[in-house]
């Protein structure tokens, strides 16, 4: 029955699954079971290449008939937004659980599902191996994989001992390459994340933000901007930024002595994919002049009024 054990024939789908070169996603949907189910049920008997359903079915039953320990007392974990801190444990799990079927090793997909679920975004060693309940040595194996493909940064504060970890803030767009079927998996997981979290907790805006990036990534993957056009846009937003006024596309052109065509694709490209620019946008003004400014989900506002005051302030002597 769906939500509860799983039987000797549930076990029988899974190896048949495995066989077939099935992930754990395609294997939990066809059981209606969450992913984490099928993933620990694996990793527990003997892994993907090792995993027999006769042995699992009768290794758990051996299991479940020995006599348990007292619980230990789990430390209380609070949560500043009124969540279920299970549900977000296993929502980390299974976040996890995914990134590992997209290649990355089970134990740093761990650790860079609880930075991307983190409120405070980062998290130091001692952090991770409490939450994970690991070795500092696997932890410290994990982060130096995430720092070699430059998916995590190593910071610490000036006068203190302790390194935190923080997920660098272009992450995703080096995941640009990943299959299209991968994104969609990934966007799916992010909108559910979010809502789980709720989108007005600094972790349920970041996921949200994912969900929508890897959905327009998905969508585009063939006919997204290409590395060379990125560039081309992260030009024009420069020679914006540096001019401080709004310039018409053969003005770009000028100054930048690029053809008039090339000017006009980067300028449409930044406009399409504005997610890949933020926290600027390129402003097309009334006068057929180009600008730029911040996004507008970037300040409330409240902010907006704020800074205006400031600007117009004399400033202090």
């Amino acid at each position: 029955m769906p939500g509860g054990r799983l039987r000797h024939i549930d076990r029988q789908a899974i190896a048949a699954g495995l066989a077939d070169g099935l992930g754990y996603a395609e294997i939990a949907r066809q059981l209606d079971r969450p992913t984490s189910t099928i993933s620990r049920e694996v990793a527990r008997n003997g892994g993907p290449a090792g995993y027999r359903a006769d042995h699992a079915h009768y290794a758990t039953e051996s299991r479940a008939r020995r006599p348990k320990p007292p619980p230990r007392e789990q430390p209380i974990e609070t949560d500043g937004y009124g969540r279920d801190p299970g549900a977000v444990r296993e929502y980390a799990e299974q976040f996890a659980g995914l990134m590992v079927e997209a290649g990355l090793p089970r134990m740093v997909a761990r650790v860079l599902a609880r930075l991307y679920t983190t409120d405070s975004r980062s998290l130091t060693a001692a952090d991770l191996v409490r939450q994970l309940r690991v070795s500092p040595a696997s932890v410290s194996k994990a982060i130096a994989y995430l720092e070699k493909v430059e998916m995590v940064e190593r910071r610490r504060e000036p006068g203190r001992r302790h390194e935190y970890y923080v997920i660098e803030d272009d992450v995703w767009l080096r995941a640009w390459m990943t299959s299209a079927r991968t994104n969609a998996s990934w966007a799916e997981a992010a909108q559910y994340g979010a809502k789980l979290f709720g989108p007005e907790t600094p972790a349920g805006s970041r996921l949200d933000k994912m969900g929508h990036f890897f959905a327009q990534l998905s969508t585009d993957m063939n006919g997204g901007p290409t590395a060379l056009a990125a560039e081309d846009v992260m030009t024009i937003l420069a020679a914006l930024v540096h001019a401080g006024a709004p310039l018409t596309a053969s003005q770009l052109s000028t100054a930048l002595s690029w053809p008039l065509p090339r000017v006009e694709e980067a300028l449409a490209t930044a406009e399409t994919y504005a997610y890949f620019t933020d926290p600027v946008v390129i402003e097309h003004r009334t006068d057929d002049t180009y600008g730029i400014t911040a996004k507008p989900a970037r300040l409330t506002a409240a902010q907006r009024k704020a800074l205006a005051r400031a600007v117009r302030a004399p400033a202090a002597v």
